[in-house]
């Protein structure tokens, strides 16, 4: 039984020494095929006072890095269970966007709208719902002590309520400091006022691992440092969003937040994220995503 002990060892201790020595870059050594260009959809608009955008870009192979590649000559709308419609004008590299007057933001709570792109003769179209979204009551901060992994840390929380009646999910944004949180490990996802949908939180305060998640870990080189110090601000937004578009960001989560090493070898692999936009012919392949959200937002600067 030793000996078989002692043999796995060096045959773990072989594999991560293969793995962790063998780590190159192989962009100019493999040659992918050629795949064709797909229209890629960007479509998340909130009710935000302020311009909206819906990008329509053109898909790149793997090992492309030169660029955004944005399509031009497409016409968008977005349309209304009640009949408003919202233009949206071509600017710059795919970008088509719609304008508010003085006072005005986008969609009623409560209404359905649709999508349009037409492009190259083909419509691309999906369904979306502007959901109720509960307010941010507040963010406060709090003080730990020192711990095997980090040194005394300020931690920053925000409190609200998920309102009574399931089937509510949201994405919840964070900046610090006017830098967004915007890592594949920092995207903060709740269904109702917990992980899962179905759990038992609906119409209770967001449960502590969601309004933890507003806090960053690391810097810039890795580092664990206290996520907020005295004269740091935070900036908190909460989207109510539907929820296939809740399942669309775990799902980017999932594809995005690659450790790497030897784990890699039991992930799974690399695909396209479901889309919910679908073309007209009903065979044109299109990515991204549609989604409307209602938002609320609230802002605080830690004071020791």
């Amino acid at each position: 039984m030793k000996n078989s002990n002692y043999i796995f060892l060096l045959l773990s201790i072989a594999i991560i020494f293969f793995m962790t020595s063998c780590e190159d870059d192989i962009s100019s050594k493999v040659e992918l095929a050629a795949s064709p260009d797909l229209v890629v959809i960007d479509a998340w608009i909130n009710n935000k006072p302020e311009p909206q955008t819906i990008n329509i870009l053109a898909s790149q192979t793997y090992f492309d890095n030169s660029g955004v590649v944005g399509l031009s000559g497409a016409e968008v709308v977005v349309l209304s269970t009640s009949g408003e419609q919202y233009l949206f004008e071509e600017g710059d590299n795919g970008a088509y966007t719609w304008t508010p007057t003085n006072g005005e933001t986008f969609g009623t709570i409560g209404e359905d709208y649709g999508l349009s792109v037409t492009h190259n003769g083909i419509t691309y179209a999906s369904g979306s719902s502007l959901n109720r979204v509960p307010p941010i009551d507040s963010i406060t901060f709090r003080f730990e002590e020192e711990n095997a992994f980090l040194e005394e840390s300020y931690f920053a929380e925000f409190w609200s309520r998920d309102p009574e009646g399931t089937g509510d999910s949201y994405w919840i944004r964070t900046w610090k400091n006017g830098i967004y949180l915007g890592d594949p490990d920092e995207i903060n996802i709740a269904f109702d006022a917990g992980f899962s949908q179905g759990g038992a939180v609906d119409g209770l305060i967001f449960i502590p691992p969601i309004r933890d998640a507003i806090n960053p870990f690391e810097d810039e080189d890795g580092v664990f440092l206290s996520p907020y110090a005295p004269g740091d601000s935070i900036y908190v937004e909460l989207h109510a969003i539907p929820n296939e578009a809740a399942f669309f960001l775990n799902e980017v989560r999932l594809q995005t937040d690659r450790p790497g090493g030897f784990g890699e070898l039991f992930a799974s692999p690399l695909s396209n994220v479901p889309t919910n936009i679908f073309a007209s012919d009903g065979e044109t392949e299109v990515l991204g995503f549609f989604t409307v959200s209602a938002v609320s937002s609230l802002g605080e600067r830690f004071e020791e």
